[in-house]
């Protein structure tokens, strides 16, 4: 069984924890992780990019209350059928 006395509290804060094994690289080990990390998210930075207005938008409309009821009155002046309403949460 556990007490708090056994219980590592260096090893609770992952951050800590990576941070101290990637200052024990040597430099040419950080030069190529560094480099696999780049080509790994450089397609997660271009996606990231691309959603960022509709991100914002999202946000905005969680936050302001104006703003969904102008995505609501837009809607309204759409006039689109019940079931395309569905599909985007706005059934009646």
């Amino acid at each position: 069984m556990n007490t708090p006395d056994s219980i590592n509290s260096e090893s609770k804060n992952i951050l800590d924890l990576i941070y101290k094994n990637w200052e024990k690289l040597e430099n040419s080990q950080k030069v190529v992780l560094t480099k696999i990390w780049k080509v790994l998210t450089y397609k997660w930075q271009l996606q990231i990019l691309f959603n960022l207005p509709f991100l914002i938008w999202w946000a905005l409309d969680k936050s302001i209350a104006k703003v969904h009821e102008f995505d609501a009155t837009i809607l309204n002046y759409l006039n689109l059928p019940d079931w395309a309403l569905s599909f985007i949460g706005f059934s009646q």
